[in-house]
């Protein structure tokens, strides 16, 4: 049976969808079955595994509302063992139509049920908000990932997607778990990014990823080529950092 792991964080910026496409792609280099889920009407993820947006006919939108099977949805990327169900702006009104549907916090999951054992591992790369889309990802997780980033406010709004969390286990999902917290936008010449390191991992211990996503040049040029880091520069650093996460995901798995 697939794991489910909701990437999320209401702050923008954070490096979400970079985690998202690069977790996702080093994964299916370590050859596990990936399925990434796009699930912001961004559509970020989309584009950055080289998918044209203006081309989804079949996506998040559908399947959340049960027009189009989960299956129906799914495209092939050019990373390997890695599929994706792609995004389109068209999702930004799914909050107002799912508005008075009953039971809408669980649309996701029960579109996913007939897929789930097939893939090893399934990624929702959630939208930077608390609202509709993020309930329905988090109530159709098995886990939930929290990017952070090494800057000033890294620790603001925190408290409040945790305690969004605990009410999901509490209301939806008794099974939701914290996946870890990721650091990402390191910079180890800056004073600050080192004091953020040391803040969240005095706060919240062993919830913290062992690896820290570096900044680096090439993670930010990839997504415009439309490719992982894994594929756009196998040498860099951040493929390197996204290769160390994956591989630490697969040993708490195991």
């Amino acid at each position: 049976m697939g794991k489910i792991i909701s990437i999320a964080n209401q702050k923008g910026g954070v490096g979400k969808t970079t985690t998202a496409v690069n977790l996702a792609a080093a994964l299916g280099v370590l050859e596990k079955k990936v399925l990434l889920i796009d699930a912001d009407p961004q559509a970020n993820a989309t584009s950055g595994l080289g998918i044209d947006i203006e081309t989804v006919e079949i996506g998040t939108y559908q399947i959340l509302e049960h027009t189009k099977k989960a299956e129906e949805a799914i495209m092939d990327t050019d990373s390997p063992n890695l599929e994706l169900i792609p995004s389109h702006i068209d999702l930004v009104a799914i909050e107002l139509e799912l508005v008075d549907v009953e039971r809408r916090e669980y649309m996701l999951k029960e579109a996913l049920l007939p897929i789930k054992s097939k893939f090893d591992y399934i990624l929702i790369d959630c939208a930077p908000s608390l609202g509709l889309l993020t309930l329905n990802a988090l109530t159709a997780s098995d886990s939930v990932l929290i990017p952070i980033q090494c800057e000033y406010f890294a620790l603001e709004g925190l408290g409040k997607l945790l305690n969004t969390i605990k009410s999901v286990q509490k209301i939806h999902n008794d099974q939701l778990s914290i996946e870890g917290l990721l650091l990402t936008m390191y910079d180890s010449r800056l004073r600050l990014s080192n004091q953020v390191v040391e803040e969240v991992k005095k706060h919240f211990n062993d919830m913290v990823f062992e690896t820290i996503i570096q900044r680096n040049v090439r993670l930010s040029e990839a997504p415009s080529y439309g490719e992982s880091i894994i594929k756009y520069d196998a040498t860099s650093k951040g493929a390197s950092n996204y290769l160390s996460l994956a591989e630490e995901i697969i040993k708490k798995s195991n």
